[in-house]
């Protein structure tokens, strides 16, 4: 039995997903309400996360992965800060059949990026004046399907 080219499989080379370069692409941090917003508050504020992840091809067999997360924090309608990070790697992929290549890129670069882009805000908001805002983690496979989802109602609308 072969795989196609006339190798054996187990010949075939194992898939190989390697880290090039991990960088913070853009920070924004904003505390527009200090001092007032640092002081004691009667309520804790309400936190609204919004996570994305973008992929493009730079080279052969090389893709830049942006870990976009957004949050504001607001209590009592007065914002508390805000901020947004674009973290991003370049992944080389090689060996990996093509349609597996999408939910790799997809789901597995921003998992091994999101750790530091997690300490990036957290240092952030904790040199903001607050306590360190530690995101939960990302179910990024729940966060591919609903993306996923999403493209093909607007491909296909009912």
């Amino acid at each position: 039995m072969t795989n196609g080219n006339g190798t054996p499989p187990e010949s075939a080379a194992p898939p190989q997903l390697n880290v090039l370069a991990q960088y913070t692409k853009d920070l924004s941090f904003e505390n527009p309400n200090a001092p007032k917003s640092l002081g004691p508050q009667q309520q804790p504020p309400s936190i609204n996360i919004q996570i994305n992840v973008s992929a493009n091809n730079v080279a052969e067999h090389e893709f830049e992965v942006v870990l976009s997360i957004e949050g504001k924090a607001e209590n009592a309608g007065t914002v508390m800060f805000n901020f947004e990070l674009a973290y991003a790697g370049v992944f080389r992929v090689l060996n990996v059949p093509e349609e597996n290549l999408h939910p790799l890129i997809m789901i597995e670069c921003p998992r091994l990026l999101f750790p530091f882009a997690r300490e990036i805000i957290a240092t952030s908001v904790r040199d903001g004046g607050f306590p360190p805002l530690m995101l939960d983690p990302v179910d990024f496979v729940g966060l591919y399907r609903q993306n996923m989802e999403r493209q093909a109602a607007q491909t296909n609308p009912s």
